[in-house]
């Protein structure tokens, strides 16, 4: 077993090849890439706006909840 690992490090192309691979396969993936239009970029903003508010909304309830509570078992 020890010998196929050697003759596949043999095998392996060198640090050039490996890096215009990269950056081909980098380009091929990013000609994948669909670009959304004005009104699906819009309604996606406005859903991650309403999404952060009630996050927001949820933490300050948490967090004012929580320290009644705690001032009420502490005092």
């Amino acid at each position: 077993m020890a010998m196929a690992s050697k003759a596949e490090k043999a095998s392996k192309p060198n640090v050039f090849m490996r890096i215009g691979l990269f950056i081909k396969q980098i380009i091929d993936e990013m000609r994948k890439v669909v670009t959304p239009t004005g009104k699906e970029l819009l309604g996606w903003a406005v859903a991650c706006f309403i999404f952060v508010l009630l996050l927001m909304a949820f933490v300050t309830a948490m967090d004012f909840g929580l320290g009644k509570l705690v001032m009420w078992v502490f005092g």
